[in-house]
């Protein structure tokens, strides 16, 4: 069954084609929904709050009888059991620890909550991964002239990479570029993705135009469209 491609990619894949008219580069576009399901992370921080803030009651003579279930009313028939009283005391810590790991378990795993709490390095280097995985499974550092470009955006993380072959390295700066993931970025905070590659592609179309015009053939190596993970 032959899936039809929605008019909104299409347009992503017009303004390739137009951007690629005046240079011998080759466009490619990948949007992702998120790049990981970054559970490590709320296993991260819900793990640490639950060894760390627990570690606060002590100072203020932490009481098992806090907590239902661990009273002094059961206490009482085991008062010259020295082993047993230390151990609802750990029992009782230990509730907690678990209690505290749940709640932050699960504050942690809503979206905008998951996102502050992620370091932006991590956030940064798990796109760039992602991206690099992307250029290499669609064949970007394999053209002719190693000529590939990739805009690659991840919509949960809100990160964008755009990442060039090595024919381009040798002429062209990385920073080039950041007038493209500006314009992407534009396009994800405004809840408009396929406008943000429109203005990226022509901005990236711009950039290798002025270093690589077309050649005679100007064969079409990579496919012009948008691929959605």
């Amino acid at each position: 069954m032959i899936r039809a491609v929605p008019d909104t990619d299409r347009r992503v894949g017009d303004a390739i084609a137009a951007a690629e008219t005046k240079t011998s580069g080759e466009i490619f576009c990948v949007l992702a929904r998120r790049v990981s399901p970054w559970r490590d992370v709320s296993l991260a921080w819900a793990a640490s709050a639950a060894l760390i803030l627990p570690l606060g009651l002590i100072p203020f003579g932490f009481d098992p009888a806090w907590l239902p279930g661990f009273g002094d009313g059961w206490q009482a028939a085991h008062v010259a059991a020295q082993d047993v009283a230390v151990g609802v005391a750990i029992g009782a810590y230990a509730m907690i620890q678990a209690m505290i790991f749940l709640v932050v378990f699960l504050l942690t795993s809503i979206p905008a909550v998951r996102r502050m709490a992620t370091p932006r390095a991590l956030r940064r280097d798990r796109v760039r991964q992602a991206a690099l995985h992307q250029f290499l499974a669609h064949g970007l550092h394999v053209t002719e002239a190693r000529t590939g470009v990739l805009i690659f955006a991840a919509m949960a993380e809100r990160q964008v990479e755009v990442i060039a072959d090595e024919g381009i390295h040798a002429r062209v700066d990385d920073t080039v570029w950041a007038d493209a993931v500006e314009a992407m970025l534009a396009g994800l905070r405004a809840g408009d993705p396929v406008a943000g590659f429109e203005n990226a592609v022509a901005l990236c179309g711009d950039v290798l135009a002025a270093h690589f015009p077309p050649g005679a053939e100007n064969r079409n190596e990579v496919a012009d469209k948008l691929v959605r993970i």
